[in-house]
C-alpha cells in the first residue's frame, strides 16, 4: 500500500510542484525561513539518488561508452550555448542571464529517467547519461558558466566547484555506498528514496518562488519565453543528434528527454548561493516547463510502439 502511494507521489510530482509553488506564492514566510538549510536539503536529494544507483548502472556505461560520450557531449554543448544565445536575444538582466546560462550548464535531471521509462525510451541509456553527466558536473557546470557568463557577471569558478562537490558528489557517493554495503536493508525501503528526492525538488522550487514573489510579476514573461524556447530547442536538438548518429527510436527519445530536462534544482541552489535570488528564477521556471513538456511527450510516445532498444 505504502509502495503504491509513494509511486503515485513520485510519478505525478509535476502536480505537487505546481501546487506548492502556488502555496509558496500566497504564503512565502514558511518557505523563506528554511532557506539556511537549502544546501542540506539538496545534499539529501542527491543522497537519495545515490541510494538508488547500483553497480549494474556503471557496467551499462562501460558496455556502451561511445553512446554515452555522444549524449554527454550533446548535453554540455547544446544547452549551455542555447542558453547563452537566448539570454542575449532576450536582453535579460545580468543576474537573470547568468541564471539561465547556469541552468543550461547543469547536468541531466534524474526525473528524465522516469520520463524515459514512461515514454518507452531506452531507460538504461537514460540512467547512464544522467549518472555520467552528474559525475562530470563539478567541473563542467562551473566551467561553462564561467566561460559563457563571466563577461556578464563575476563568476567564482572555484567556489562553485566546491559547492557542487559538497552538494552533489559527496552525498551521491555516500548514498551509493549505503546501497552497496547495506543492500538488504536499503532494498526494503527503496521506494522512499525517490520520494525524498522529489520532496526536496518541490521545496527548492517553492523556495525560489517565495523569495522572488515581488519580482515574478515584473519579469516572468521574458524569462518564461526564454526558458520555454531553451527546453523545446534542447528536446529537438537531442532527437536530431540521435538521428544524426543513426540511433534507434528509443535512444532518440532518451536523448530528447535527457537534453531537454536539466537538473534545474542544482542550478537553482547554485544561483541562490552564488548570484542572488533573481538568478534563481530561470532555473525554477525551467523545472515547471521541462516537467510539463516531457510529460506531454512521454504520454504521446508511450502510446506508440517503437523498435526495441539496441546498440
Amino acid at each position: 500500500m505504502l509502495g503504491r502511494i509513494l509511486s503515485f507521489y513520485t510519478k505525478y510530482f509535476a502536480i505537487w510542484v505546481v501546487l506548492f509553488g502556488l502555496i509558496a506564492y500566497l504564503a512565502p514566510a514558511p518557505f523563506v525561513s528554511l532557506k539556511p538549510y537549502m544546501d542540506w536539503f539538496f545534499a539529501l536529494t542527491m543522497f537519495g539518488i545515490g541510494a538508488v544507483l547500483q553497480i549494474e548502472d556503471f557496467k551499462r556505461i562501460a558496455q556502451k561508452p561511445v553512446a554515452v560520450l555522444i549524449g554527454c557531449c550533446a548535453q554540455f554543448s547544446i544547452m549551455p550555448l542555447g542558453a547563452f544565445v537566448l539570454a542575449k536575444a532576450f536582453g535579460l538582466q545580468a543576474e537573470v542571464a547568468v541564471g539561465l546560462i547556469l541552468t543550461g550548464s547543469a547536468p541531466g535531471a534524474m526525473a528524465s529517467n522516469v520520463m524515459s521509462y514512461i515514454a518507452k525510451a531506452d531507460t538504461a541509456y537514460s540512467v547512464s547519461l544522467t549518472t555520467v553527466s552528474t559525475l562530470l558536473c563539478p567541473l563542467l557546470t562551473p566551467g561553462l558558466t564561467f566561460l559563457l557568463a563571466g563577461s556578464i557577471l563575476k563568476v567564482d569558478f572555484l567556489a562553485m566547484v566546491l559547492s557542487v562537490v559538497k552538494m552533489v558528489i559527496v552525498p551521491l557517493l555516500a548514498g551509493f555506498a549505503v546501497r552497496h554495503y547495506l543492500k538488504q536493508w536499503v532494498e526494503r525501503v527503496l521506494p522512499i528514496f525517490p520520494a525524498i528526492s522529489v520532496t526536496f525538488i518541490i521545496f527548492i522550487c517553492s523556495l525560489v518562488i517565495a523569495l522572488n514573489k515581488n519580482y515574478l510579476i515584473m519579469i516572468t514573461a521574458p524569462i518564461l519565453a526564454a526558458a520555454l524556447l531553451l527546453n523545446i530547442y534542447g528536446m529537438l536538438a537531442g532527437y536530431t543528434v540521435g538521428s544524426a548518429f543513426r540511433m534507434q527510436k528509443p535512444r532518440k527519445r532518451t536523448l530528447a528527454i535527457e537534453i531537454g530536462m536539466q537538473n534545474a534544482g542544482l542550478g537553482t541552489v547554485l544561483a541562490l548561493k552564488h548570484f542572488g535570488e533573481k538568478a534563481a528564477i530561470p532555473a525554477a521556471i525551467f523545472v515547471f516547463i521541462c516537467i510539463i513538456t516531457a510529460s506531454v511527450m512521454a504520454e504521446i510516445w508511450q502510446k506508440q510502439t517503437p523498435e526495441p532498444p539496441g546498440e
